[in-house]
């Protein structure tokens, strides 16, 4: 049988297996505001929102569940979860997940500063003496995380880091750019906090989902259909929409995180 229709085939039989199974693969994710969160008890977010519609083409039915990352991957561990959203490839990851060789999104890690105590940091060196905001169980690469003459101090959430920020309770925050950006917005600071221009970490995330029969089919399939979307205009105008959707000033139900 020719490559080309032995591949037909398997996704076929994948399908048919999902099918027969009679049951929703359940994804979960915590919030990661504009990529992944909730709003008035809805998911929201580009990466969810691509995800979601990449399924309904697969004809797969999905079970999301918003949970703090360690929940999540504590879940995945003990098989109650079947993949998880917005999550970075990693050789340990690897072994236990399937990753599509398309990533929903790019994150971008940038250190934020209160306009009224602006800081100049063209490297990391110049960061010394300093105390970053962090988010708890985030990992921002190795250079920044090795680092040993700054202070990192953790804190709940995004919201709770700015706000540290804003009353001088620490120097800098480290953030992915579109996050930080989103939650300065939902909190009203965005006259008051601005980004550096120096790029800490650049991390692709991607949809993953554990090892087990068909998996690695779904996998290949997301891959394909995620790459085909991602040329068409309705992609187009849903990263438009959420790159401007902060400017309304919606209020964000944003879940404690621990780790990406």
């Amino acid at each position: 049988m020719p490559a080309f229709l032995s591949l037909l085939t398997a996704m076929f039989l994948t399908c048919l297996s999902l099918s027969a199974q009679g049951e929703r693969l359940r994804i979960v994710t915590d919030a990661w505001a504009p990529y992944a969160y909730q709003q008035d008890g809805q998911g929201k977010g580009i990466d969810y929102e691509v995800a979601t519609r990449v399924f309904e083409r697969l004809g797969v039915d999905i079970e999301w569940q918003f949970l703090p990352w360690k929940r999540c991957l504590a879940m995945l561990d003990q098989g109650e979860a079947d993949g998880v959203l917005d999550i970075f490839r990693t050789p340990e990851r690897e072994a236990k997940l399937l990753f599509p060789d398309e990533p929903l999104s790019d994150t971008q890690f940038v250190l934020f500063q209160a306009t009224s105590r602006p800081h100049v940091a063209n490297s990391l060196a110049d960061l010394a003496g300093l105390t970053i905001g962090t988010s708890a169980g985030y990992n921002y690469g190795d250079a920044f995380m090795q680092a040993s003459d700054f202070i990192r101090e953790a804190a709940a959430s995004q919201e709770a880091n700015f706000g540290k920020l804003v009353r001088s309770r620490v120097d800098l925050v480290i953030t992915d750019r579109r996050v930080g950006q989103f939650t300065l917005e939902s909190m009203g600071l965005q006259d008051q906090v601005s980004a550096l221009p120096l790029v800490i970490d650049r991390q692709p995330q991607y949809l993953a989902v554990r090892r087990g029969a068909g998996m690695d089919q779904l996998a290949l399939r997301f891959a394909i259909e995620l790459r085909r979307f991602k040329h068409e205009p309705a992609y187009t105008e849903l990263t438009t929409r959420y790159a401007t959707a902060s400017s309304a000033n919606k209020t964000v139900e944003q879940h404690e995180s621990s780790a990406l």
